[in-house]
């Protein structure tokens, strides 16, 4: 028998950015997408629904045959309520946003959640967080600001959607780290996934609308696809790379929303998102980094 090859590190890094890229994209097209059915009139609760119903069928279809029933079951139930809950809540304010402010802005607000997450991590971690973050920090709620422009007489109210969004992703980050190494990848998924069908089923399928034209249920079941595969991306991913150099990749989602924004909104980004943009992204790389450096004792 001939020994086993093992992949050089560069190898399996260069395949989880390569990974994590392909994940980005699909976060990018679960946004265009819920923007797109928005405008043709399809109910958010509906969009909420299949996003996390069909990543649910796929969980199920790929986690059941190579797991079993384990998958189902929690060490954790309550922080799984809870996470699964975050995340549900995220969705709903970030779709909604999206109803009446440009990708880009929803997407660049997104990227403050590393700062937001820092903060969270102070009462409910434990984490102590020192001046350099904090500055950090500082400069990312500074960059967030030039985005939405509150002092600016085109302000939308629809920015608190937005924000929302962000701030329940971050715990939705905060409590993925409490249960880090007690519950599967498998288990988290199909927990999230389970939970928001199961809360959206009665919403969506009292009021569901069936769509008129073909090309709109198609993208309404895509919604779901693309969330489940990139969800599933970063996980894998992850598996390859450190998340420090995985962060970076995160970011090209901008450029992504931008061009989406151009492409099938018409829409450009002004130059205080990109301005704002920039910041909130040079900040929150530089939390990811601290805390890299902090873990190893630096």
């Amino acid at each position: 028998m001939s020994p086993a090859i093992v992949a050089p590190k560069e190898e399996r890094t260069l395949l989880g950015v390569i990974l994590m890229a392909v994940g980005v994209t699909f976060m990018t097209c679960i946004d265009t997408s819920a923007k797109w059915l928005l405008l043709a009139g399809v109910p958010v609760v509906q969009i909420v629904f299949m996003r996390y119903a069909v990543a649910l069928v796929l969980a199920l279809g790929w986690f059941l045959p190579r797991e079993g029933t384990s998958v189902l079951r929690s060490r954790r139930p309550v922080l799984q309520f809870l996470r699964s809950a975050a995340l549900l809540t995220s969705t709903c304010c970030n779709f909604a946003a999206l109803q009446f402010l440009p990708i880009t802005m929803t997407t660049t607000i997104m990227f403050a959640g590393p700062i937001a997450v820092t903060l969270l991590a102070i009462p409910i971690l434990g984490e102590k967080v020192g001046i350099r973050r904090l500055a950090a920090v500082c400069t990312g709620f500074f960059g967030v600001m030039v985005v939405v422009q509150p002092w600016g007489a085109e302000f939308d109210p629809a920015v608190f959607l937005s924000v929302g969004a962000m701030l329940s992703a971050s715990c939705y980050f905060i409590i993925t780290r409490m249960i880090a190494g007690a519950e599967s990848t498998a288990t988290s998924q199909v927990w999230s996934a389970g939970l928001a069908s199961l809360a959206f089923a009665p919403f969506a399928l009292a009021h569901w609308s069936w769509p008129e034209a073909a090309g709109t249920g198609v993208v309404l079941v895509l919604v779901g696809v693309f969330g489940g595969t990139a969800h599933t991306l970063a996980t894998v991913a992850h598996r390859y790379a450190d998340a420090s150099i995985l962060a970076p990749v995160v970011y090209v989602q901008i450029v992504e929303a931008a061009i989406a924004g151009i492409l099938v909104f018409g829409t450009w980004p002004t130059q205080w998102t990109l301005l704002g943009g920039a910041i909130i992204a040079g900040s929150s790389w530089y939390i990811i980094q601290r805390e890299r450096a902090a873990r190893r004792g630096g």
